[in-house]
């Protein structure tokens, strides 16, 4: 249970204040509300652009590293295909250094060329890093735009392709910037050892002033029901052949999601899951198999992934795959082993609220799917979920034409028929 207070500046800012007296420190998360999904096609991997962008410097404050450390601060940020998210964490005694550092780039960050072109060399490394030039890293590079035709979910938070980020310019930075960038579009999120009444008189002194910017009203387009299997296979230059399977699933508001996760539980968490203790152990087919949720706000995929041992084809490893699936739509899970999973769901949602910067990127993040009071109801909907109710899903999301399938082989592989 994390208790807060909310209010909302004249200029649209939603601020929730969280006080946590327990603790010497402070945190201070701005989430914006926007992520790749509100990219253009043709522009790609903006927003993950923009994270770096940020800590480039204010009109102000050019270097915004050096009065944060000078206080005993810390920063980070991260980007997803729906939000972006920056946190200050530091002594509660100087909290308004971040509300002074977060307001002034919120209201004029600095656009240079020189850093423009810094953080694009930033971005374009890490692309190259971790999606071309590592073993597996592009596999979501082939899965999204197999499995997604018109969401923007079909491109990575690093972009479709380096040459959206190699050719932005300055025009199209600042009217990223000045659409996505304002306070109506952002939640501030403040807990640790402050006072409602002080981040009252700080939020509006720092942040009120701030124009609140055009309203953005998003219109995705919306994913059509996948009526037929898809399959893809990508030879490379890795030590082992992967699977992976991609179902269509539901979205993080929908009734049915506690169910979702709960089921790549099942399959997937722990040594003891069914896929792990089947065809790990038992079988001895895999060396390594894993189930899990994307987490996304609009209709996320359900992912299975595992490398087979020497000597298992991938066509053998997925009729594998399938037969082990098959097994949870056609028998009811036992409660024990249904109330297993529940335990680490409830212990986990505990564990982060021991954190005043979990709590604090947690309520930001319901605030923006709709209402962060609905965070302390989280743990009762996933109590609620039946063995009846596992089944039904599974029913729902395992089936072949709703499924995406890349066989990504080792050179020399044998290649699907």
């Amino acid at each position: 249970m994390i208790n807060f207070e909310r209010f909302t500046l004249s200029n649209g800012l939603k601020v929730l204040v969280h006080e946590d007296h327990t603790t010497p420190m402070a945190v201070v998360n701005i989430l914006y509300n926007v992520g790749a999904r509100d990219e253009s096609p043709e522009q790609t991997g903006f927003a993950h652009l923009f994270e770096h962008l940020m800590f480039g410097g204010s009109v102000n404050i050019p270097n915004y590293d050096g009065p944060l450390q000078q206080v005993g601060g810390e920063n980070n940020a991260f980007t997803s295909n729906d939000i972006t998210n920056y946190y200050i964490t530091l002594p509660a005694s100087n909290l308004e250094t971040a509300f002074w550092l977060e307001s002034d780039r919120m209201l004029s960050l600095a656009f240079s060329d020189q850093s423009l072109e810094v953080q694009r060399q930033v971005v374009c490394e890490e692309f190259k890093q971790r999606y071309l030039n590592q073993p597996y890293g592009d596999v979501w590079l082939h899965l999204r735009p197999m499995a997604y035709k018109v969401h923007p979910y079909r491109w990575a938070t690093i972009g479709k392709e380096l040459k959206h980020i190699e050719d932005a310019t300055m025009e199209d930075v600042k009217g990223f910037f000045s659409k996505f960038y304002t306070p109506q579009n952002a939640v501030l999120v403040v807990a640790g050892d402050v006072k409602l009444a002080d981040i009252k008189v700080l939020t509006e002194k720092w942040f009120d002033e701030i124009p609140a910017g055009q309203t953005y009203r998003r219109n995705l387009p919306q994913e059509p029901k996948q009526e037929a299997a898809r399959r893809e296979v990508v030879e490379a230059d890795v030590p082992v052949d992967s699977i992976y399977i991609a179902f269509h699933g539901y979205d993080r508001l929908s009734k049915d999601y506690q169910t979702m996760d709960l089921l790549s539980d099942i399959l997937s968490r722990g040594s003891s899951s069914r896929l792990y203790r089947s065809l790990v152990k038992e079988r001895q087919v895999f060396s390594e198999i894993n189930a899990y949720v994307t987490g996304s706000i609009d209709t996320n995929l359900f992912v299975i992934e595992g490398k087979p041992l020497a000597g298992i084809s991938l066509e053998e490893a997925e009729a594998i795959i399938w037969e082990e699936i098959n097994k949870i739509k056609s028998d009811l899970v036992v409660e024990s082993e249904l109330q297993k999973v529940k335990n680490k769901i409830e212990s986990t949602l505990l564990f982060s609220e021991l954190s005043i910067l979990d709590k604090a990127m947690n309520l930001a993040f319901y605030e923006a799917l709709g209402d962060a009071k609905d965070y302390n109801e989280e743990n009762d909907k996933y109590l609620k979920v039946s063995a009846e109710d596992v089944q039904r899903v599974a029913k729902d999301i395992f089936r072949m034409e709703n499924s995406s399938t890349l066989w990504y082989q080792s050179k020399g592989g044998k290649h699907a028929e």
